[in-house]
């Protein structure tokens, strides 16, 4: 499974450039605009293909699921702890994990956790240096929730990471820093077996 996330910030052509890569095959989009109101998402959502919007994660906002096809929420570490997903339990949810440990310890009730950074972040720079994860993960003992890569990954790298046996990578900065976003895209998917 690859996953994209969407940049904080709205980038020129981002939901043209995100109907494409649905095109090409991605799985699931996860949208991250901690800040843009309601409206704005609402208007985000809209330029994304009908067709696709069942293969949208929301971040926030949302409320605003019922009026589209959407069933999928990401809830960050810190909510996670707070338990603000509880409300959420019929819908399909996801969240966040930096070590192996708080992963192997997360109940069934989540579909897929992003573990980060396995490799030192492209969007974020000087984070994820020293990250152990990639050989951490072979301590993996939970089989509930599927488990997928986040930080740093590429179409260099991405085969490196799918033999450690993840379930899947989400894409950030490979896809939104690069000058050929499609490409990039297009690469990660030929250099992974499904």
């Amino acid at each position: 499974m690859i996953i994209v996330i969407t940049p904080e910030d709205i980038v020129q052509n981002e939901t043209e450039l995100i109907n494409e890569l649905f095109q090409e095959g991605l799985n699931l989009l996860h949208i991250r605009k901690p800040f843009i109101n309601a409206e704005e998402m609402t208007d985000f959502i809209q330029k994304i293909d009908s067709k696709f919007q069942s293969q949208l994660v929301l971040h926030s906002h949302y409320d605003l699921a019922e009026n589209f096809n959407i069933s999928r929420f990401h809830f960050r570490e810190i909510d996670r702890q707070n338990g603000l997903f509880q409300s959420f339990t019929d819908k399909i949810i996801s969240t966040s994990v930096h070590d192996i440990e708080s992963f192997n310890h997360l109940n069934k009730e989540w579909e897929y956790a992003f573990i980060s950074p396995v490799f030192p972040s492209i969007s974020k720079k000087g984070y994820g240096e020293n990250s152990t994860i990639l050989n951490d993960i072979k301590k993996r003992d939970n089989s509930n929730v599927r488990l997928i890569a986040l930080g740093g990954i590429n179409e260099n790298n991405i085969k490196k990471v799918f033999e450690s046996e993840v379930d899947g990578v989400a894409l950030l900065g490979a896809i939104w820093e690069s000058d050929e976003p499609l490409g990039v895209f297009k690469k990660c998917r030929q250099n992974v077996i499904y």
